[in-house]
């Protein structure tokens, strides 16, 4: 790490909050856990949260899983939440076509949970391309040729079909540096190959994704902050609707990375840990310490 990058990530990890907000919005994966583990500090934050009457709401671009597979998650990790604290990306897809294209047939580039999804909203899907009116974009770890050649000709050949995504995510972290190819390629290959552009993203940094946000929540963007570890979705997303917003260093985003993103699009704060959200003055009373997050 160079000397400049260094300056700067000396000063941002000081810059947390200095005041309670009366609702908090938290990405999942990245942010609250990472693999098979909650990050340091997220569970003795939700709880305080939580027991102080903060509203709570988790968020994910991850279309790999519904909200009840969440739920699960959560518990399994010993933070049990209840269904009405998750909005994923399958729900505002699925509701964005009920309340915009509810006729359309739609052609998902999706695995299981997606599908099930829009089948139990009673949405018709085809492979067929010459009936299809809308391919959906998704991170989809089935990704056969076949899949992209069928949305292709949806899209390209017979020119009838649009193409909205779930989610515009680059890729999905893993552990140690890991990640998973997310359903930015995906978008990224149709828009090139089919000449077409992606029309509607159901996900963060959407309008669709903020709205549905904003009706669970019942409360003012000027009344919560939303936290997660990437730039580009949900911090982009909290900006747009002039909410205050926390990046974790927990996830993609790094000091390198932050160090040449463009000003307008910095976090309000920047975390090294998720439980800094708490101002450090009621740290004592609350009986933290860093050793015991």
């Amino acid at each position: 790490m160079d000397s400049r990058t260094q300056t700067v990530a000396a000063a941002t990890l000081t810059r947390a909050p200095a005041r309670l907000y009366d609702g908090y919005i938290f990405d999942l994966d990245g942010t609250i856990y990472l693999g098979k583990s909650l990050l340091p500090g997220a569970y003795r934050l939700i709880m305080k949260l939580r027991e102080i009457g903060k509203r709570v709401v988790f968020l994910s671009n991850n279309p790999t899983r519904d909200v009840s597979m969440y739920v699960e998650k959560l518990e399994s990790l010993g933070l049990p939440t209840p269904q009405e604290e998750i909005v994923t990306t399958v729900f505002t897809t699925t509701q964005w076509l009920l309340q915009n294209a509810p006729d359309a047939v739609v052609f998902p580039i999706s695995e299981e949970p997606l599908k099930r999804a829009l089948r139990d909203a009673g949405i018709k899907m085809s492979e067929n391309p010459e009936e299809i009116d809308i391919v959906i974009a998704s991170y989809d770890r089935t990704l056969v040729y076949k899949k992209l050649q069928i949305a292709f000709d949806a899209l390209h050949v017979h020119k009838r079909a649009r193409l909205i995504c779930t989610n515009p995510d680059h890729f999905c972290p893993f552990p140690g540096g890991r990640g998973e190819v997310d359903a930015g390629a995906v978008i990224a290959a149709l828009e090139d190959s089919a000449g077409v552009k992606l029309e509607v993203n159901c996900g963060k940094p959407s309008p669709v994704m903020l709205n549905t946000i904003m009706n669970v929540m019942e409360l003012g963007t000027r009344q919560c902050i939303t936290t997660g570890d990437r730039l580009y979705t949900e911090i982009k997303m909290g900006i747009d609707a002039g909410m205050d917003t926390a990046c974790v260093l927990t996830g993609e985003t790094t000091p390198e990375l932050l160090v040449d993103w463009p000003r307008e699009g910095w976090p309000t704060y920047v975390l090294d840990r998720i439980d800094k959200l708490i101002p450090a003055e009621l740290w004592p009373e609350f009986g933290w310490t860093a050793e015991n997050g």
